[in-house]
């Protein structure tokens, strides 16, 4: 390789672990463990075969695959030498991942097996064919196909890209997200002096490498610590609460739903779950009843809160400040900036006070895949607008009161859906609910509330529930049952695609 790796590379770290404790399992695959020795070395062929092909620093290599360790071998084969690495989502439909594909414009398109099909089906739309290779020691790390440009042969460096990850799009086109090697190396840093992790640690690692948590909410800095991460390819709560028992997790994290789900099944009363040491929730602040509900079993929750183009870490509330601040999701980071500004100006409000957080520091994103206007509309110079609405206290703990752009006005008041939306789930018949904003013709915009019940319940007892809890101008004009509120990355709700169907719901209601 020419050249030596920037400071604060990402590729470095495995080689480090390597020669620290080389015997150290890296990995648990499904009960195939691989040691930092044989990972670094199976790392070192792949970098190799890619180079001899004319793979290099600049390019993209985009993957389908699922959570593995021949995935994790050609991540850090990219890192070593400053390729961007870009998880493609092996959930999206053949259209979606065919957009996804034409947007990255991949030097290489790595798949696994089992997404073969899917793989073929998004080419086929795109018309796009970049080289392919399967993952694996008999695929790419066995012989890499040509590349069509040859690329500069050179160690990683610090501003490199080393990921791309997609955001959910759960309001436009996904955005390709570009972390580079010092963003991460920064963003694990931080994570780190908050949530240490030490070599005796077993990480369980569960959620989908096309994420960006799955890559910097302990799995690298696991690998960091020269610590052994449990891969899991899907989420079984079964499944999950027998590997703690079995592996001695020490470390994981989850969404609420898939705690909850855990604590709900007939495992969960007998499972030895006593070696968690580190309980880590993100995606959205964990609720009261589960608190309580782990705190018998003696286990207690660290909750977070970031975004993808933060890297994704902003903040965090510790464990033992969990239960006396319910609904907060805490403090900034070591080393990560934030404040509150005024929607409407931009100006910092102090103190106690609610606003848009806006987030600076050396983790923040580098900017949106070849998109230089919508990351020019994210910054406020060097500051991120992350777009959510929070609220700080006097002893500066911030919770989350909505998304601005899920904010709707109505009759020239300002509802918060999140507001609505606790008001209802008050109800004791309301298993979950969400509400978004529909044009109005009188009003400008009113709130119509999807509902999932967990028994039979009428909506003129959960309106009438809501008016006692609520101003006039924030209860929902309509509420609709549905079995499930739809889903988009990391157990956030698909606003948009409730909005949808709203508006689908009130034409129908206006032609009859």
């Amino acid at each position: 390789m020419t050249g030596t790796a920037g400071a604060h590379t990402i590729g470095r770290w495995l080689h480090d672990r390597a020669i620290a404790g080389p015997a150290r399992i890296a990995i648990d695959d499904r009960g195939v463990r691989t040691d930092y020795r044989a990972l670094a070395a199976r790392v070192t062929r792949l970098a190799d075969r890619l180079t001899e092909a004319g793979y290099g620093a600049g390019q993209r290599i985009a993957t389908i695959s699922g959570n593995s360790t021949d995935h994790v071998v050609a991540f850090f084969a990219c890192a070593q030498l400053g390729i961007a690495f870009v998880p493609l989502s092996w959930r999206l439909t053949p259209s979606e991942l065919a957009g996804l594909i034409s947007r990255t414009r991949p030097a290489l398109l790595l798949i696994e097996d089992e997404h073969a099909a899917l793989a073929a089906a998004a080419q086929e739309i795109t018309g796009e064919r970049p080289p392919c290779a399967a993952l694996g020691v008999s695929g790419i790390e066995h012989e890499a196909p040509t590349a069509s440009h040859s690329a500069p042969h050179r160690a990683a460096r610090d501003d490199d890209p080393l990921l791309v990850i997609y955001t959910s799009g759960s309001e436009a086109a996904p955005k390709g997200v570009v972390l580079t090697h010092e963003n991460c190396f920064w963003n694990n840093l931080a994570l780190d002096r908050a949530m240490p992790l030490g070599s005796d640690d077993i990480v369980l690692a569960m959620l989908p490498q096309y994420h960006v948590a799955a890559w910097n909410v302990q799995p690298l800095q696991a690998w960091w610590r020269g610590a052994t991460v449990v891969l899991e390819r899907g989420f079984d709560p079964g499944r999950v609460l027998q590997l703690i028992s079995d592996r001695g997790v020490t470390a994981m994290m989850g969404v609420p739903t898939q705690y909850r789900m855990l604590q709900r099944h007939p495992l969960w009363h007998s499972a030895a779950l006593s070696s968690l040491r580190r309980i880590v929730v993100g995606g959205a602040t964990i609720p009261e009843d589960l608190v309580r509900t782990w705190a018998t079993r003696g286990l207690a929750f660290t909750q977070g809160y970031g975004l993808t183009e933060a890297g994704p870490n902003v903040l965090h509330l510790a464990s033992e400040l969990v239960a006396a601040h319910p609904g907060a999701v805490g403090l900034p980071y070591p080393g990560v900036d934030v404040r509150i500004a005024d929607p409407a100006t931009g100006l910092t409000l102090e103190g106690a006070a609610t606003g848009e957080l806006w987030v600076r520091g050396e983790s923040v994103f580098a900017g949106y895949l070849d998109d230089p206007d919508a990351t020019a509309r994210a910054m406020a110079g060097d500051w991120l607008r992350t777009g959510d609405l929070v609220h700080r206290d006097a002893e500066g703990i911030h919770r989350v009161v909505d998304r601005l752009k899920d904010i709707y006005v109505s009759g020239g008041e300002n509802v918060a859906p999140a507001e609505v939306e606790r008001a209802l789930a008050e109800h004791p018949l309301v298993a979950a609910c969400a509400v978004v904003g529909v044009p109005d013709p009188v009003w400008g915009e009113r709130g119509v509330a999807f509902v999932v019940a967990a028994r039979p319940v009428s909506a003129e007892e959960l309106s009438a529930f809501a008016a006692e809890r609520l101003a006039a101008f924030k209860l929902p004009t309509r509420i609709e049952f549905i079995d499930e509120l739809p889903r988009a990355a990391i157990d956030k709700v698909a606003r948009a695609r409730l909005r949808r169907m709203a508006l689908k719901e009130d034409t129908h209601d206006r032609a009859h």
